[in-house]
């Protein structure tokens, strides 16, 4: 019943193009408290917002959610070459990651076919504080990572995870300055990722594109070098995807 009542008042506003709560409850048979209420939550969330003299239109989020396909498989379908390119040439996996939720997780992975040896990453969820997918999303979405609720509930997946709160933030710094995030034996050991996010801001800061290998092929030389050119692919991906991100415009966002 709840949430028939608040697909209601979208339909209602969605309809009307405007609408006040006094329209909304015309429309339906919500008593005006209750409606008031409703209206709320959903601007709260993003679904509607309100414009001049109490009036409500549907927000920016819900337009994103509808007026464009970003689902996976429409995203990997402008994604996935570009990825399978960079996997051939780098001789490394490559993986597209995105927030869902309040976490990252890896949708999809393309491997090189060249028949060198390369380390999968495999799909799924990643710990926002330990993976370079992750922490590419987690730099530019300061609201993702609240510093309060994270004291002491970071896992140390090996010797080299960064557990304190202030550490990390300082590490948040660092990626948003070069543009790109590093994991170094932080969630296995032997085990080493570059990534960074699709654009600093906008729907590409909540997605990330990233390699992995060992750490013997992933030496401080080679990983400084493969994140500007992951720097440099993602803008690429976001001319294709229509977003329109510069490498211009990154280091001005960034500075």
């Amino acid at each position: 019943m709840h949430l028939e009542r608040l697909t209601c008042i979208l339909e209602i506003v969605g309809q009307k193009g405007e609408a006040t709560v006094s329209e909304i409850c015309a429309h339906s048979d919500l008593p005006k408290p209750s409606a008031y209420r409703l209206v709320q939550d959903l601007v709260a969330v993003g679904l509607l917002e309100p414009v001049a003299r109490g009036r409500f239109v549907i927000g920016t989020r819900l337009k994103q959610i509808t007026h464009s396909d970003q689902s996976d498989r429409a995203l990997l379908e402008l994604i996935a070459p570009t990825l399978r390119q960079a996997a051939t040439e780098f001789g490394a996996a490559f993986f597209l990651s995105r927030l869902r939720g309040k976490s990252v997780e890896i949708v999809h992975v393309e491997t090189p076919d060249t028949g060198v040896s390369y380390l999968h990453p495999g799909l799924g969820k990643r710990p926002l504080h330990a993976c370079s997918c992750s922490k590419a999303v987690a730099a530019f979405s300061p609201d993702l990572f609240p510093t309060g609720e994270m004291e002491g509930r970071l896992r140390a997946y090996t010797e080299f995870t960064l557990t304190n709160v202030d550490d990390l933030q300082a590490e948040f710094e660092t990626i948003r300055e070069r543009g790109f995030a590093e994991c170094v034996e932080e969630i296995e050991r032997g085990m080493c990722s570059v990534a960074a996010p699709l654009a600093p801001s906008g729907p590409g800061a909540l997605m990330s594109i990233g390699a992995t290998g060992s750490v013997r092929v992933f030496t401080p030389a080679f990983r400084e070098k493969l994140g500007r050119d992951i720097t440099r692919i993602a803008c690429e991906i976001s001319a294709i995807l229509g977003w329109s991100v510069t490498q211009d415009t990154r280091r001005t966002s960034l500075s």
